[in-house]
């Protein structure tokens, strides 16, 4: 009887912890190197969610990173030249090592912008 009751004691706390959701967490990382501390989720949290954001434009281009335990899983992927926001999201375990794909720079977008910028300069006669 002690023996049956230490196995299902053993199977329940193991069973517990194969649904704890384990995530790297960070906020607003310079480097993924400095995004490596972890959290355990709690039970409605079923996503680890990173967050990849930059600003600028080449040389003076910054970079941040995000992460953390999240209840949803959105999905944002924009870019308007000199600043862009992506997320990724995964539901294993310590699935968030590496960073977000990283938000690529739109030279159309960019080249759009200067364009219509021009044409607000030219039509009001600077």
């Amino acid at each position: 009887m002690k023996t049956s009751l230490l196995v299902a004691l053993v199977i329940a706390l193991c069973t517990e912890s194969a649904f704890s959701l384990t995530c790297f967490t960070c906020k607003d990382a310079t480097s993924n190197l400095h995004c490596l501390s972890t959290t355990t989720c709690s039970d409605h949290e079923k996503y680890c969610l990173t967050t990849y954001s930059t600003t600028g434009v080449g040389n003076d281009r910054n970079q941040r990173i995000s992460k953390k335990c999240s209840a949803f899983c959105p999905t944002i992927d924009l870019n308007i030249g000199i600043a862009g926001v992506a997320t990724s999201c995964c539901e294993t375990s310590l699935c968030n090592i590496s960073g977000a794909s990283s938000v690529k720079t739109s030279y159309t977008m960019i080249a759009l912008g200067v364009l219509a910028s021009l044409a607000c300069i030219l039509r009001l006669g600077f």
